[in-house]
């Protein structure tokens, strides 16, 4: 099933992608700053994001998970914005896995594919979104990830045990992509094993599914902390220069 999306679908039938958005953290990092309605430059983090999905022709929808307290300004944005492919704004759950297990039971049962992207990750290009989603055609399961550049250490205690081997780190980012059966089953295998999963990918590679990766971009950050905030000014910046 997974990765034969393209041999299976009619020559005349496109593919569809649905997109899961995962705006319901608490930002615990972010020193009382909602992270996902901070402002960066005139919109908030959440708009930019969900521009992003709103200009690829490949998504066709959009299911928006957030906080019950949130749920009024965030459906407000989406009507302000007209932010159309936002069919659903729901409530997430007490953790990530929670909150997209959430998004899945409301993004169309048809969709070929389906994309889980962080809110707060706001400067996704359409050159990623296309590159991942077109992988994951072929392969079923497909994300963004950039190389390590910095040296890491493996310490215990404090005091460090040996220096790993970088050349096969990565570091992956979202939207991760995914055939909709498969990312279905996979998580709820880990919700119903317990498991507290952090990363999407992780849940189909429990499955033994194999993940293939696309290129990332440094400016693809996730707005984290209050120097996120600062440093997502900064791309903002070179890009209307069109330094990046």
């Amino acid at each position: 099933m997974a990765g034969l999306l393209t041999m299976l679908k009619k020559k005349t039938e496109p593919i569809t992608c649905s997109a899961v958005i995962v705006a319901a953290g608490s930002a615990r990092r972010m020193e009382g700053i909602d992270k996902i309605l901070a402002m960066l430059g005139e919109l908030p983090v959440l708009v930019h994001t969900l521009y992003a999905f709103q200009d690829c022709p490949d998504v066709q929808e959009v299911v928006v998970v957030t906080r019950g307290e949130l749920l009024p300004e965030v459906g407000r944005l989406c009507k302000e914005y007209a932010l159309d492919k936002v069919t659903k704004v729901i409530v997430g759950g007490s953790e990530r896995i929670h909150s997209v297990y959430a998004g899945l039971q409301e993004v169309n049962p048809k969709a070929d594919l389906i994309a889980i992207h962080d809110g707060a990750r706001p400067f996704v290009t359409q050159q990623i979104l296309r590159e991942t989603i077109d992988k994951a055609k072929k392969t079923g399961a497909a994300a963004p990830a950039i190389p390590l550049i910095d040296t890491i250490k493996r310490a215990e205690d404090g005091l460090t045990v040996e220096t790993v081997d970088r050349s096969q780190l990565w570091a992956v980012q979202t939207p991760q992509v995914f055939e909709g059966g498969l990312i279905r089953a996979a998580l709820e295998k880990a919700e119903g094993d317990g498991e507290n999963l952090t990363d999407d990918c992780a849940a189909v590679e429990r499955l033994g599914m194999k993940v293939s990766l696309t290129a990332g971009s440094r400016e693809n950050i996730k707005i984290t902390t209050p120097f996120d905030l600062v440093l997502g000014e900064a791309i903002l910046e070179a890009r209307s220069k069109g330094e990046l």
